[in-house]
């Protein structure tokens, strides 16, 4: 089968949703499909020319290539479903977000002027045609899906994918510091992690192992707090790098507002590490359980500081937290992902 995946690209930008789609790629070119990716820019700023990426997107003919038909298409994140085909199928990462559940606060750039709402019921609009057309609706999962029924009246099939280190986390010593693996991102609310660190009576460090446009404002309230050499950012990492801090942390913070999925959360528990998160962080919640395989609390340094100091004084709990996790991510695998979009074709 010939197969495009639609991507959207924010230049200079990598995260979660560039790993899917590569990943994506790969599984179905293992499997024997020609596969490629069309991505286009995506320019969020300024909030009016939002709709100019969605006619991109419309105007774009991907029926056939150089006079072969294109048998499926497969979208992913906002506007790139909004792609026209007869046989199109969603794999929904996220709408965007400013303009739906982030409206309001803090993360969205939408102001409540005459202009920006008119955006706004224009991407409602645009993306409950786009998505309506699809064969099928697929989405990451079911804080994602929830969103699409609430929002648009759309229902949707959750489909996690696998993490691209499925294959290579490994369980080590639970070591002396916490993990953040997360993009240095004001949704991550990482500051959290610094404030609780400052709270905490405990003998553990933190690393960040990841860039963002947040770094040099996080890096700013750790000098603050006083932190010193108990916080280390070493932003990019290498993907065995990356790996080698799974496997010796202690456990991984990932705590973001009301998250999509969290490949942080199935990497640490691929890993055998418990997660510390908030009753509020969304996807991570899936497969996150309090004293199960993790220690969630509401999202206040305090209690954030007393999960950390909780896990500092009692490894053999970490371990056992840890290793309580990995059955749930065992079961994500591409195989599973593959099976599921192409025969809705």
């Amino acid at each position: 089968m010939r197969i495009l995946i639609c991507a959207t690209q924010v230049p200079f930008v990598r995260g979660g949703a560039e790993y899917l789609v590569e990943g994506l790629r790969d599984a179905l070119a293992a499997r024997g499909h020609a596969v490629d990716v069309v991505a286009l820019p995506f320019q969020w700023s300024p909030v009016e020319r939002i709709p100019e990426s969605v006619l991109a997107w419309r105007m774009l003919d991907i029926t056939q290539v150089n006079g072969q038909p294109v048998d499926l298409v497969i979208g992913t994140k906002f506007p790139s479903y909004l792609v026209r085909h007869p046989r199109k199928v969603a794999w929904l990462v996220h709408q965007h977000r400013q303009a739906y559940d982030w409206y309001g606060t803090t993360l969205s750039d939408f102001a409540s002027t005459p202009a920006h709402r008119t955006v706004r019921d224009q991407i409602f609009r645009m993306d409950e045609r786009g998505l309506g057309e699809c064969l099928a609706r697929f989405t990451i999962s079911r804080n994602v899906s929830g969103r699409l029924r609430r929002f648009n009246g759309l229902e949707s099939t959750p489909l996690y994918p696998p993490s691209r280190y499925a294959a290579s986390l490994r369980a080590g010593p639970y070591g002396d510091y916490i993990l953040s693996s997360a993009r240095l991102d004001r949704a991550k609310r990482l500051d959290l992690l610094l404030q609780a660190m400052a709270r905490a009576d405990a003998p553990l460090r933190v690393i960040f192992a990841g860039a963002g446009p947040d770094r040099e404002r996080l890096e700013g309230v750790a000098a603050q707090l006083g932190l010193g050499e108990r916080v280390r950012f070493l932003g990019f990492v290498s993907d065995a790098e990356l790996v080698d801090l799974y496997a010796g942390a202690r456990a991984v913070f990932y705590a973001p507002v009301d998250e999509d999925y969290g490949f942080a959360t199935v990497e640490a528990f691929g890993a055998s590490r418990p997660v510390i998160t908030a009753d509020d962080s969304g996807g991570v919640l899936e497969f996150a359980q309090h004293d199960v395989n993790a220690l969630i609390t509401r999202p206040d340094p305090q209690a954030i500081a007393g999960s950390i100091a909780a896990l500092a004084a009692d490894p053999a709990r970490a371990e056992a937290l840890g290793r309580a996790g990995r059955p749930l991510v065992d079961g994500i695998t591409w195989d599973k992902v593959v099976e599921a979009l192409i025969p809705t074709a």
